[in-house]
């Protein structure tokens, strides 16, 4: 479904991320862990075309991205759903009518112009609703939602495209951790019910390890770390997130808990174009 050879992706023939050999199928729930700048969301808007392949074969659902035409490059966005951090709703529209969007790149021109739904397409919207739990909410306001409301509704409207591959860049960040843990617990049930790809940046390692089926760990342009959440040792988290340890170099100790340094050091929830400004700026230094 995803592949990649070779790959370098950056800004202004900078590279970020630098010779990546990645093979995703369909099906998985993978996380991407690592800090702030090292290249996740650089890597996530990848898939979607957004950024500069510098060189390499970059292979996503059959299309070519280094010589994908504007036309194709278009056809390829209605497969990938995207989650953003901030929403990216119309607060100003119903629940409904924000879930409905996400299938306005599937109708005729004049239909999309006049949001004209028909029954079968209201009975999808209304499905999706129930899958994130939020139909009883369906004629509310968007901007009278709490932030765990509004996240599902992103989340509805994503799967309204009827997407192959769903892409969340800290889906969780700015939520509460009961909210954090409902949303990933529905993102969880779409990639076993519906068979999604999903590919998801993480702050949290717990989170990580409870739902994705497979991590990334990135760090100094390169994935080093590819497997199962539990082949996620300690040493990979201190290259990970560059924690030097002098005082506990025996493999078999007990694995420490390094959330409170995470916690710690997670800035506060941004933007994706600022946290993607932060990762080009960082190229610079």
């Amino acid at each position: 479904m995803i592949e990649l050879n070779n790959v370098s992706l950056g800004y202004n023939k900078k590279p970020v991320l630098n010779n990546l050999d990645l093979h995703i199928s369909k099906g998985e729930f993978v996380g991407i862990i690592g800090l702030s700048g090292a290249g996740k969301s650089t890597l996530l808007m990848s898939l979607i075309g957004n950024i500069q392949i510098l060189s390499g074969r970059y292979n996503v659902i059959g299309y070519q991205l280094g010589t994908i035409s504007k036309k194709h490059l278009k056809e390829l966005r209605t497969r990938i759903g995207f989650i953003f951090q901030g929403y990216n709703l119309v607060d100003r529209l119903n629940v409904l009518h924000n879930i409905m969007s996400g299938m306005l790149g599937q109708m005729s021109l004049s239909r999309a112009l006049i949001k004209w739904y028909g029954r079968q397409e209201l009975a999808k919207g209304y499905k999706y609703m129930q899958t994130v739990d939020i139909s009883e909410c369906a004629r509310q306001r968007c901007d009278e939602l709490s932030g765990g409301q509004r996240q599902r509704v992103a989340i509805a409207r994503a799967l309204a495209q009827e997407p192959d591959i769903l892409l969340a860049d800290e889906p969780v960040a700015a939520l509460d951790p009961k909210s954090a843990a409902q949303v990933m617990d529905i993102l969880q049930t779409i990639n076993r019910q519906y068979g999604v790809t999903i590919i998801a940046n993480l702050h949290h390692l717990d989170f990580a390890r409870k739902y994705c089926s497979r991590i990334l760990g990135i760090a100094d342009g390169d994935i080093i770390f590819d497997g199962l959440p539990e082949e996620l040792a300690q040493r990979d988290l201190d290259r990970i997130y560059k924690i030097k340890n002098t005082e506990t170099c025996d493999e078999d100790m007990e694995e420490i808990d390094i959330s409170h340094l995470m916690d710690a050091a997670r800035i506060r929830p941004k933007r994706l174009k600022k946290v993607l400004k932060h990762e080009q700026e960082s190229v610079k230094v």
